[in-house]
């Protein structure tokens, strides 16, 4: 029994020392730090272990890592081996802080790392060491935001450069991570990404030599006056930076460090367009036009068709108004006209053209004379209101039947009446006429059905009746009805470009807008989502329907640079029909 219990122990204390021969811990770069530092993480292990799961760094957020480094050496027949996983971390908010445990799968066992406490102080000063890999990586990469103008009118272009300033002390050999993105509220945007064809100029940077690229170019059109404010560009960019080691050679050695820039916050001021001289058709239209009518034929017959086009080209906000309303003759069949955009966003804003074709049918002989059309637009320029009119066009309709207003001008010139010899052609003269035995018609599967239809379709006619009755006596579902109706007309167009995105998403913002103008009578310029909110609450607009309406708004803007499926399309559309006629049987 004695050596049995000495067994036991002997294989205890082998177990145990073998279990004490595993080592996975954490391990802080310092216990205490201020806001605007970094704080660095290690889990290492003594053994290869597997599955390593971190914690989730409550309080944090990572901006480098997880680094992987594996050291495996033997020395005087013993090995060594350390395996470590490293984070970089940036506080979010003062206070203490526990890092959690992280989890290691070594030899089929499960291992947890001790947690660790940190204190996180107010911002500390970082020393002005020319040594000191973080102040040199701090003070030798910047991230500026150039705005073209800070004082637009509403609805005058604008455009920010984003540019990453870096001198000739450091170097940026790997790729960047975008931490924060701006959302640009209040404000019809548009990014042209340069993220594919990045190229490297000269520059300065407060008076001395820096290279840059340019990473990103936005389009803004202030969509409210007042002060606006854009919200800030955050990278995490890794910099190589000298060290005071040396190779064999004598060169110096590079460090990275991993430093979070931030282009800042820019205030946008938007001035009103001025009341002065406004034009009453002013619709929104902010830049520099051209406005033209004109049709494709100008002679034809009645019963053709003809195309009348009107169009704006340019450069200014050619997405956010409308075009001018056409007003013909009532002679004259007018089909719902299609609208075409040929826009593209550059630099300096977009330009381009927009047009709307209408498909007319003339039905009587005569000339139609198309009145001119006048378009207004405010240029930012010269600070005005300019008025473009169209000529006026003369439609010859050469071959057709006469109005009623023809017949009577005929008839007053007291003109011979000359007949043709064919005008009474399709009269038959000699008709094959059979006479009707009345006999044969008594008790006949015809006289029986025609006694008989009486019975059957007069409670046919009854029911009809009653239901018609009670259809019209249902306000609340007439309502209702109109109001998907009107829902629909107005999103015949989105729904027309489902599955294309971009197409999908300007026809469903500009059907917004249309519909709040003819309900609201608003103009483009004031919709804006603060403004839309108040209006439908002054309408008694239930504020959960005006809620969903303002995020269709926002899911019409962020569409624009984030993608979006055909499921999410499908959805937004099923929304907006719900949203419309919500509002239209609200208000």
């Amino acid at each position: 029994m004695k050596a049995k219990h000495i067994l036991w122990a002997f294989l205890f204390m082998l177990t145990a020392t073998f279990q004490a021969q595993v080592k996975f811990e954490a391990k802080v770069s310092k216990k205490k730090l201020g806001i605007n530092e970094r704080l660095r993480v290690d889990f290492e292990m003594n053994e290869d272990g597997d599955n390593f799961a971190p914690p989730t760094f409550e309080g944090f957020r990572v901006v480098g890592g997880p680094n992987q480094a594996i050291s495996n050496s033997w020395i005087n027949g013993k090995r060594s081996f350390s395996k470590t996983y490293s984070f970089f971390l940036a506080p979010q908010s003062q206070g203490h802080f526990t890092i959690g445990q992280a989890t290691v799968d070594i030899d089929g066992q499960m291992y947890k790392s001790p947690p660790v406490s940190v204190e996180i102080t107010a911002a500390v000063e970082i020393p002005k060491d020319g040594n000191n890999a973080d102040y040199l990586a701090s003070e030798n990469v910047h991230l500026v935001a150039e705005v073209s103008n800070d004082k637009p009118y509403l609805n005058e272009a604008i455009t920010v450069v984003y540019k990453l300033y870096v001198s000739n002390e450091v170097n940026i050999t790997s790729s960047w991570r975008e931490i924060d993105t701006p959302k640009y509220a209040d404000f019809w945007s548009q990014n042209i990404d340069n993220q594919g064809n990045l190229k490297v100029y000269e520059g300065k940077y407060n008076g001395e030599d820096y290279r840059y690229v340019i990473l990103r170019t936005t389009v803004l059109y202030p969509q409210k006056t007042g002060e606006l404010n854009i919200e800030p560009l955050t990278l995490d960019v890794p910099i190589d930076v000298r060290s005071n080691k040396r190779d064999i050679f004598g060169r110096y050695l590079m460090t990275r460090v991993n430093k979070t820039i931030s282009a800042g916050n820019r205030t946008i001021k938007v001035k009103p367009l001025p009341q002065e001289g406004k034009p009453e058709n002013f619709s929104g239209a902010v830049g520099s036009f051209d406005f033209k009518v004109k049709t494709n034929k100008t002679q034809l017959d009645a019963n053709e068709s003809l195309e009348l086009k009107v169009s704006v080209s340019g450069d200014g906000n050619l997405k956010l108004f409308d075009l001018p309303h056409v007003t013909l003759p009532s002679s004259l069949e007018v089909y719902e006209p299609t609208r075409e955009d040929q826009i593209k966003t550059q630099t300096s804003g977009m330009t381009g053209s927009i047009s709307e074709n209408y498909t007319i049918v003339p039905q009587f002989k005569g000339n139609y004379p198309i009145r001119p059309i006048a378009f207004s637009y405010f240029d930012p320029k010269t600070e005005t209101y300019k008025t473009i009119s169209s000529d006026e066009l003369l439609i010859e309709v050469e071959n057709g039947p006469l109005t009623s207003a023809n017949h009577e001008s005929t008839t007053n010139l007291k003109e011979a009446v000359t007949l043709d010899a064919n005008q009474f052609k399709y009269i038959m003269l000699t008709p094959n006429l059979v006479s009707m035995n009345r006999e044969d018609f008594f008790k006949s599967p015809l006289f029986w059905g025609l006694m008989g239809a009486p019975l059957v379709l007069i409670p046919l006619f009854i029911l009809v009746g009653r239901k018609r009755k009670r259809r019209l006596a249902d306000v609340a579902g007439n309502r209702l009805r109109r109001a998907n109706q009107l829902a629909k007309k107005y999103l015949g167009e989105a729904k027309r470009n489902l599955g294309h995105q971009d197409a999908f998403y300007e026809s469903l913002e500009r059907a917004l807008h249309n519909y709040l103008k003819a309900q609201l009578q608003l103009e483009t310029s004031e919709l804006s989502k603060d403004r839309i909110a108040q209006l439908l609450q002054e309408r008694n607009v239930e504020a959960g329907v005006t809620a969903g309406f303002i995020q269709l708004l926002k899911s019409c803007e962020f569409a624009r640079y984030a993608g979006a499926s055909a499921v999410s399309m499908k959805k937004d559309y099923a929304l907006a029909v719900q949203t419309i006629s919500n509002i239209d049987k609200l208000m």
